[in-house]
């Protein structure tokens, strides 16, 4: 199927890895150009020339990271028609009370925050040109609250929040706005050394492999009975990009092998 989305511009935020890397190498293989802000963007200039992907350097916690992200796409490329907010941060907590205000700041700065800066800053360009998209990466979480993840889980609540209402206010300007909200997947949080992975291999005393077998299906139970890959996250997110999801707006599509069984 043929997506359309050739010669589109597209920023992602959080690009250099994960779902983020996924998402990006995705548009570029549809044809589309990407801008690609990370703090460490170095990789994605190897996925294309500087007139497909423009990686931008920048720190999402910051309040200048969105100006600057918008600010280059618009000098590289003249417009921006997708943002994809993306970027974000799920340390692992004991419990509630031990979570302090400047962890809690850093989570709601960098997950939630920089979706409303990179939006508020990309708006008025697209309403300029009466058309765009934008799709925010929640998480399964923002539903089903993690206690291990309990600030995590509350600045995907806000994204899943925020979204429905951009969907309403700038529908009439042309402006799509959906969110995609992955369950567990098989991104470098779980395979960077000292990760999920890793610490599950030594609770359950298995290797890695084993290890995230039994969590997707005896511990998660999940009905596909697997992790999900950020390449499948990609695709759903660069369907909400196309025309052919022309009629969708306000809309939450989980990619999450089924985790999550209520109505």
């Amino acid at each position: 199927m043929d997506l359309g989305l050739r010669d589109k511009v597209a920023i992602v935020t959080g690009a250099s890895a994960g779902i983020g890397l996924a998402v990006t190498q995705a548009f570029l293989k549809e044809g589309a150009k990407v801008v690609g802000g990370s703090r460490h963007p170095e990789g994605l200039a190897e996925l294309g020339s500087e007139t497909e992907v423009v990686p931008v350097a920048v720190d999402f916690s910051t309040a200048e990271a969105a100006s600057q992200i918008v600010h280059r796409a618009i000098e590289a490329f003249g417009r921006v028609d997708v943002l994809v907010n993306n970027v974000g941060i799920a340390p692992a907590r004991e419990g509630f009370i031990d979570i302090s205000d400047e962890e809690w700041d850093e989570v709601l700065t960098t997950n939630f925050m920089s979706m409303v800066r990179t939006s508020r800053a990309v708006l008025p360009h697209m309403v300029e040109r009466n058309k765009g998209v934008i799709i925010n990466i929640a998480s399964e979480s923002g539903r089903q609250p993690d206690t291990i993840l309990v600030d995590y889980s509350v600045s995907k609540a806000a994204m899943l929040s925020l979204s429905k209402a951009l969907a309403d206010e700038f529908g009439p300007s042309g402006i799509r706005v959906n969110t995609v909200s992955p369950g567990p997947t098989r991104t470098p949080l779980w395979d960077m050394p000292g990760g999920f992975a890793d610490v599950l291999s030594e609770q359950l005393g298995m290797d890695k492999e084993a290890a995230i077998d039994h969590f997707a299906r005896n511990v998660r139970e999940l009905p596909l009975g697997r992790m999900g890959m950020p390449e499948e996250v990609a695709a759903v997110v660069l369907f909400l990009a196309s025309e052919q999801a022309a009629f969708v707006t306000g809309a939450e599509y989980t990619v999450n092998g089924g985790s999550i069984r209520a109505v």
